[in-house]
C-alpha cells in the first residue's frame, strides 16, 4: 500500500460520484456502490462479533472470511476481476458441515438473539442477505461471478450455524419461536 492512503479526503466525490478501481467514476447511488456498500457494512458486523468472546476456531474463520469479503469487495469495485474462486465456497460448505455436526436437529424456527455474540452473528447473518440481494441485482444489469454469488448464498448459511454454535458455547439457549397464534 505504501502512501496509498496518506491523503483521506480528496474532494472528487463531492460531486455525487466515485471512483472505481478500474478509474472510471459512478454514482455513488448506483447499484455497484450500493453492494460494496452492503459488503463493507456486512465486514463491519463481523468485526463485532470478533470483539465478543467467542471460540478460537470461530474466530479464525470469520478472520479468513473478512479477507474473503474485502476480495469480493474488491470484485464489485473493478468490474471483470476476479479474486473469490470455488475454494472459498467449498472451505464455506465444509465449516457448514463441520459446525452443524455438533448441534442437535432444529424442530422450531429460531428468533436472533441469545448471546450477544450470536445476536451480533444473527445481524451478520441478515447483512449477508441483504449485499446477496443486492449483488443478485447488479448481477441482473452487469454480470458479477457466479462465485461471489455462491459465497454470500453459503455464507449466510454459515453464519445461521455459527448463531447456534456461539450460543451453544456460551452455555445459552437459542430463542425459539413460539406460534402463539396457531
Amino acid at each position: 500500500m505504501g502512501n496509498r492512503l496518506s491523503k483521506i479526503y480528496t474532494r472528487t466525490g463531492d460531486d455525487g460520484t466515485t471512483g472505481l478501481g478500474d478509474g472510471s467514476r459512478i454514482s455513488k447511488d448506483s447499484i455497484r456502490v450500493d453492494a460494496m456498500g452492503d459488503v463493507d457494512e456486512l465486514n463491519s458486523v463481523i468485526g463485532l462479533i470478533l470483539s465478543e468472546p467467542i471460540s478460537q476456531h470461530l474466530q479464525d474463520t470469520l478472520t479468513k472470511i473478512q479477507h474473503d469479503l474485502f476480495n469480493l469487495g474488491g470484485e464489485i469495485c473493478i468490474p471483470g476481476y476476479v479474486l473469490l474462486t470455488p475454494s472459498c465456497v467449498d472451505a464455506l460448505e465444509q465449516s457448514i458441515d463441520n459446525l452443524n455436526s455438533e448441534l442437535s436437529p432444529l424442530k422450531e424456527f429460531i428468533l436472533p438473539g441469545g448471546s450477544k455474540s450470536a445476536a451480533f452473528c444473527h445481524l451478520a447473518r441478515t447483512v449477508c442477505r441483504r449485499a446477496e440481494r443486492k449483488l443478485i441485482e447488479l448481477h441482473r444489469n452487469e454480470k458479477v461471478t457466479e462465485i461471489s454469488l455462491q459465497y454470500l448464498n453459503r455464507l449466510s448459511d454459515l453464519l445461521f450455524v455459527m448463531c447456534r454454535i456461539i450460543n451453544k458455547e456460551a452455555g445459552v439457549s437459542d430463542v425459539l419461536w413460539k406460534n402463539e397464534l396457531a
